[in-house]
């Protein structure tokens, strides 16, 4: 076994990372992990990130706290 898989994956991320010093702040840096988080949890779930994300945050302000599981990536459905 190997962890070639995850070594792409995050190489983007890895690429970046003195980057990460310039957040700006500390809840800037957790912010952009999130960010990051996000968006590459839909790409492994085989969405494409632009269009989960559009969906979610046009969705996220009216949508229920108690059913906020909805929106991650490995449950959502596009609105409609």
């Amino acid at each position: 076994m190997t962890n070639n898989a995850v070594e792409r994956a995050i190489r983007p991320l890895a690429m970046t990372r003195k980057n990460y010093l310039f957040a700006g702040s500390d809840s800037g840096g957790i912010r952009a992990a999130a960010m990051y988080t996000l968006i590459e949890s839909a790409k492994m779930s085989r969405l494409d990130p632009e269009a989960y994300l559009r969906d979610v945050l046009a969705r996220i302000a009216d949508h229920p706290i108690n059913r906020i599981g909805d929106l991650l990536p490995w449950n959502w459905k596009p609105a409609g």
